[in-house]
């Protein structure tokens, strides 16, 4: 048995995606899940086939313990805002803290220094993603995607919205141009 810690990995698809591709090479997993997989180790797959598939796909593995701690922060924001776990926005460093067993200073600082902005900055464009992703489906009007994305009102979405990508919300929509990034390519 052996435990892979994987970078960039944000999703069930990703999830699927990688189960597929190491099903395809014979790779038995006996856990997946995002940031992680395990499988059943085997004499004829080496390290440079699986980092091969992983690279073929858009991900890296992750090798140094401050790398797993980045790759943490990052899917429990991803993952707040797809879950709609809105109550992180007023007490992110409460959550995170509690989630990663460490103190938030230490992982703001690391995170900064890392990445090159603040956790804050970061969950600020994960959010607007996900806005644009609303706006894209249209299901929702402005308010309902800010009350979705836990802001307080809508026209604090549209101030960040427009901060974020120079335009507003409706000129965006009317744009039909998406020019949505990945949530795995934010940064």
């Amino acid at each position: 048995m052996k435990k892979l810690l994987i970078k960039n990995m944000v999703c069930d698809r990703c999830k699927t995606l990688l189960a597929q591709e190491f099903s395809k090479v014979g790779i038995t997993i006996l856990s997946i899940k995002l940031v992680e997989i395990v499988y059943e180790e085997n004499a004829n797959i080496n390290d440079a086939l699986i980092e091969g598939i992983l690279n073929n796909n858009g991900f890296e593995l992750v090798k140094d313990t401050s790398d797993m701690i980045l790759e943490n922060i990052k899917i429990e924001l991803i993952n707040t805002i797809n879950n709609g776990e809105n109550d992180i926005a007023e007490n992110m460093s409460t959550y995170l803290s509690k989630k990663l067993n460490k103190d938030y200073s230490i992982l703001s600082k690391m995170f900064s220094k890392k990445e090159g902005v603040t956790i804050e900055k970061y969950y600020i464009d994960l959010k607007i993603e996900r806005a644009k992703e609303l706006i894209q489906m249209n299901e929702l009007n402005f308010s309902e995607i800010g009350y979705t994305l836990n802001y307080r009102n809508s026209s604090h979405l549209a101030s960040q919205f427009k901060s974020v990508t120079g335009m507003s919300m409706g000129a965006y929509k009317k744009l039909q141009q998406w020019d949505r990034k990945p949530l795995d390519k934010i940064m």
